[in-house]
């Protein structure tokens, strides 16, 4: 067992001193292409950007890039702190994208994975882009070096792909599967008990970060054809050599800074004023202090999107904004452990599933990842643990307690050493929940307010994507959004998800048409009851 020192966990920054009162009348706002010090300021329309994480960001960049006057309102002193270690992912086009146009080099190659449980090492992910390209799905099934579970378990989710081929990503497929649970999915398409339990919950508890029985089906199909079945490169995985914050959010900022878009952090949006001629959003309003504004984009998660409606008048005003209400968050706790010693372990990244009645949860090998400890002495994790409510209340030694009594039973090797500082960061209600019925509840781009637009991985868009890539193609939607409504400025280019491969597209095509077909049957609403 690991030994836990009383190292004290580092003290939070003091909050921020109050702000009086003011009208802010922003300064000009340039694209990359201009100079800094273009003439007639006072001429550009004033965009505000509610959120500084991958959306609102997104949005920002793409509009000072079009000459907008952008003013940024973040929750923190500083861009968003994305919650826990998420992987960018081979299907992350855009980011890429982006990464490079910023010229900035912030991540590793790409890397294996692994997926542990009590009885050890279970499976073990190669780099699916350096073996020879199998038709979809079998690559992602037969490339994994399973060493429990039997081919013939791995076998029964073929029929699965029925589900797979009939999920489109269009509205009326998320309707038909939203209300069914993942575990009622995989159960009535015949996949194994094994299977499920050793594979498909485990990615569920890390891409929708719930258990199945709390899965939306849709939501399901989506995120599993994204990451794993529409091509065997797309589960391929590298990680930021460092925070996202310092090294992407930050440098990403700093250049939209140089032409004159703005950032204003610890501001909290508590209402809007109205323009009474035309109904459109006039004023951003965060406590004492208010942001004019021609056109606004909200680009938070759910809890913090819930958190303004309720004190909101203006967006109460509206049913879709009320509906919001309806919608969940999970819960993650975010672990650093400095350790006395130097352990091997396997991957950089791992997944542990089935450990002390605890959700899938994640660890990472710091030292391999982050620059900064590359050359530590001893060993540095982090584990994340997502649907962790009965972890929030404990104190911080009692989660370290619980979580290195975990970490041994997945590495042998840990056991005797000694925690020497660790650091326990909660985040509460901060991922987005998929749950079961959910989808009626989210919104769309748009909003009905003209000049009010959405942004962020809850919101509905057909682009196909999940996670941090969602979050960052909604925030570029938003952006052309506004540049439509305007009639100004050059519209964001989206990358689209790489198409399906042939024999998927061949089958969605036959599936489409015999739906039509269907649909055209005398009685057919009847017996599709």
């Amino acid at each position: 067992m690991l030994a836990i020192s009383s190292a004290a966990t580092p003290p939070p920054p003091p909050p921020s001193p109050p702000r009086s009162f003011s009208r802010r009348h922003s300064g000009h706002c340039s694209a990359v292409a201009l100079s800094p010090h273009a003439d007639h300021p006072s001429e550009k329309k004033k965009v505000v950007v509610v959120g500084s994480g991958w959306a609102g960001l997104a949005s920002a960049h793409h509009l000072t890039k079009q000459g907008f006057d952008v003013t940024v309102l973040g929750s923190g002193n500083g861009p968003a702190e994305e919650i826990g270690m998420r992987g960018f992912r081979y299907a992350y086009r855009n980011i890429f994208s982006l990464v490079d146009e910023l010229g900035i080099k912030p991540f590793t190659n790409w890397t294996r994975s692994a997926h542990f449980s009590p009885d050890g090492l279970e499976v073990e992910f190669p780099i699916f882009q350096d073996l020879p390209k199998l038709p979809a799905p079998f690559g992602a099934l037969l490339y994994p070096q399973f060493l429990r579970l039997p081919l013939v378990d791995r076998l029964t989710s073929i029929p699965l792909m029925a589900a797979v081929i009939d999920f489109d990503n269009t509205d009326i497929a998320w309707r038909k599967y939203d209300a069914m649970t993942a575990r009622e999915l995989f159960k009535q398409f015949g996949c194994s008990e094994r299977l499920y339990r050793e594979a498909f919950e485990p990615f569920l508890q890390i891409g929708l970060f719930a258990p199945g029985e709390q899965c939306s089906a849709a939501a399901t199909l989506g995120m599993l054809y994204y990451f794993f079945l529409a091509h065997q490169q797309n589960f391929d995985v590298l990680w930021c050599r460092g925070s996202v914050q310092n090294k992407i959010f930050t440098p990403w900022l700093e250049s939209m800074k140089i032409y004159g878009c703005k950032f204003h952090g610890n501001s909290k949006v508590t209402d809007f004023i109205l323009d009474g001629n035309n109904g459109t959003i006039a004023e951003v309003v965060c406590g004492q202090e208010a942001f004019q504004a021609d056109a606004v984009i909200l680009a938070e998660g759910v809890s913090a999107i819930q958190s303004t409606v309720s004190s909101s008048p203006v967006l109460q005003s509206r049913e879709e904004f009320l509906q919001v209400l309806n919608l969940s968050s999970i819960d993650v706790i975010s672990l650093r452990l400095w350790l006395d010693r130097k352990v091997q372990i396997l991957k950089p990244g791992n997944v542990c599933f089935g450990v002390d009645g605890l959700s899938g949860w994640t660890f990472f090998d710091l030292n391999s990842i982050y620059d900064e400890y590359e050359d530590e002495p001893a060993t540095v994790l982090q584990a994340d643990f997502a649907y962790a409510r009965q972890l929030l209340p404990l104190k911080d030694d009692q989660i370290v307690q619980k979580v290195v009594s975990c970490l041994s039973i997945c590495i042998k090797e840990l056991n005797g050493a000694t925690v020497l500082q660790h650091i326990v960061d909660r985040f509460p209600n901060s991922a987005t929940h998929y749950f079961p019925g959910s989808y009626k509840y989210m919104m769309r781009g748009s909003s009905s307010f003209p000049n009010l637009f959405m942004a962020g991985d809850w919101i509905v868009t057909r682009h196909g994507s999940w996670s941090q890539e969602k979050a960052y193609v909604t925030g570029l939607e938003a952006a052309n959004r506004v540049v439509d409504y305007f009639g100004d400025g050059s519209l964001a280019k989206i990358i689209a998800v790489e198409e399906d491969e042939p024999h998927i597209e061949t089958l969605r095509s036959i599936n489409r048409r015999l739906g039509e077909l269907r649909a055209e049957l005398p009685l057919s609403d009847f017996f599709l009851q």
